[in-house]
């Protein structure tokens, strides 16, 4: 299979995998306290913030991409600081690719995780409470439990959703082989010349392999972890 793909090709596959991965890894934990937050809060911004979380899924994603550009491009307000600060630059750098995808995959991993949550009951918290657990180790000991096959969930679908960002993502980050070109941005390119459908057609499949995959293992993983919980 390594000579079925083009060295070029591969590293867009390769970079999308790398890109999918941080942006999953460094958002899961954010996630899971908004998640909680909206589930088991009730306060004057809930809503507001309900609407800044499910904001990307709304917005045109180049619309996305423009602000995520405008915030942390070496001349916004974020990205200037951070250039300065920690030498971290996010434009035009896959690591601008991943926090797109992060920003984009966000309120998918977030509804997954805030539906597991409320499904758990109250009162099994409020009972460990009783007992004297403060809130965070009843967190850890009771509702992390109850809810792991909603994270493993979300996690899985905002990696998945992370593998297929394109809009945002071009705008920010540009489409620049071997540094920013992540699957999606390669189809693209191999759209705009002649004789690239070949070369599109090949990563469509593998783009499809590879969300297949994502899904089969989210539901294993999901029963699993179920399964475990049940019988504990």
């Amino acid at each position: 299979m390594t000579d079925w793909l083009t060295p070029e090709e591969w590293r867009a596959v390769a970079l999308s995998l790398r890109v999918s991965f941080w942006a999953t890894l460094i958002s899961l934990p954010a996630g899971i306290a908004v998640a909680y937050v909206l589930a088991r809060y009730r306060f004057r911004g809930h809503q507001l913030l309900n609407g800044l979380v499910h904001l990307p899924l709304i917005l045109p994603p180049v619309v996305t991409g423009y602000l995520l550009l405008l915030t942390f491009g070496r001349k916004g307000a974020v990205g200037a600081f951070l250039d300065q600060t920690f030498g971290l630059v996010f434009a035009f750098r896959w690591t601008g690719a991943a926090l797109a995808a992060a920003v984009m995959a966000f309120p998918l991993m977030v509804r997954a995780i805030r539906m597991a949550i409320e499904a758990v009951d109250p009162r099994l918290e409020a009972a460990a409470g009783t007992l004297g657990a403060s809130r965070p180790w009843v967190f850890v000991t009771v509702t992390l439990p109850l809810i792991l096959p909603g994270i493993i969930a979300g996690a899985i679908l905002a990696f998945a959703k992370a593998m297929g960002e394109f809009g945002a993502t071009i705008t920010f980050v540009a489409n620049i082989p071997g540094q920013t070109q992540t699957l999606p941005s390669a189809i693209y390119a191999y759209l705009q010349v002649p004789g690239g459908d070949a070369a599109a057609f090949r990563l469509v499949l593998v783009a499809i392999a590879i969300a297949m995959l994502a899904l089969l293992l989210s539901e294993w993983v999901g029963r699993s972890v179920a399964r475990r919980i049940a019988g504990a």
